[in-house]
């Protein structure tokens, strides 16, 4: 079993690095390095007929009164659970990046919400000032030396660079949960994740959505956002200073 772990490990890691060793480094001084824009800004605008269709969260969503968003309250409960399954993997990458504190206080706080909390329901760690702090394989990437390389809209799933497009592959292959879960547990978890993923990007739209579509470029503007947060959640220097747009989103 042990060695069946190990493999489990290597291979997508080692895979990582393949795929983020053929990203295209930002060049000195630039910013925003958007070679595939023609592309990217053609997935942007498939990505936001999409969610118009299939999301209560478009610009016109006022006039839709036949399909209001899940109440405030749902979608909180839902991104606790989400965010809570996803902490064993933000623990591995957390070990990775070898901050074995953070570590602790991500396991910590998935320990207590798990059974105290109710599976995540409830946030009894962050009473107790286990805040937690989200980590993924594009940041342990970061962490590595691997460059940022180039923007990237990706189908579906928005905004990110070819590092970080690395990075969720792997994520997507390092869960401890999948060795703990049988088939229908770890079905249910992925529901839960993409439900939790589905309420949180109705919070951002929230806050997010007339900072973007009202833009006279709404691509360019979701694009810094992107990057602009991104590269501060890294810890990446900045002469600008960072507003957090996010910040009141969260327990």
């Amino acid at each position: 079993m042990a060695q069946v772990f190990r493999l489990r490990l290597l291979l997508p890691v080692l895979a990582a690095l393949v795929l983020a060793s053929g990203c295209h480094p930002r060049p000195a001084g630039v910013e925003v390095h958007d070679p595939f824009e023609t592309t990217n800004r053609a997935w942007f605008e498939a990505n936001l007929a999409l969610e118009q269709a299939l999301l209560p969260v478009a610009p016109d969503r006022a006039e839709r009164a036949e399909d209001p968003p899940p109440p405030r309250p749902l979608r909180t409960a839902l991104r606790r659970v989400a965010a809570n399954l996803s902490t064993p993997r933000w623990v591995v990458n957390d070990l990775l990046q070898a901050r074995p504190d953070r570590g602790i206080e991500n396991a910590l706080r998935f320990a207590i919400n798990t059974t105290v909390g109710l599976g995540g329901l409830f946030n009894p760690a962050g009473a107790m000032g286990l805040s937690g702090r989200p980590n993924d394989f594009g940041a342990t990437l970061h962490a590595w030396g691997v460059n940022e390389g180039a923007y990237k809209v990706l189908p579906v799933f928005g905004p990110s660079t070819e590092r970080d497009a690395a990075g969720m592959v792997v994520d997507s292959l390092l869960d401890p949960l999948d060795f703990a879960l049988n088939r229908t547990e770890r079905t249910a978890t992925f529901a839960l994740r993409q439900a939790g993923r589905v309420a949180e990007r109705i919070e951002y739209d929230d806050i997010l959505g007339p900072m973007v579509l009202e833009s006279a470029d709404p691509y360019a503007q979701a694009r810094l956002l992107y990057l602009q947060n991104r590269r501060h959640f890294l810890g990446e220097p900045s002469e600008e200073e960072f507003i957090d747009p996010y910040a009141d989103l969260f327990d």
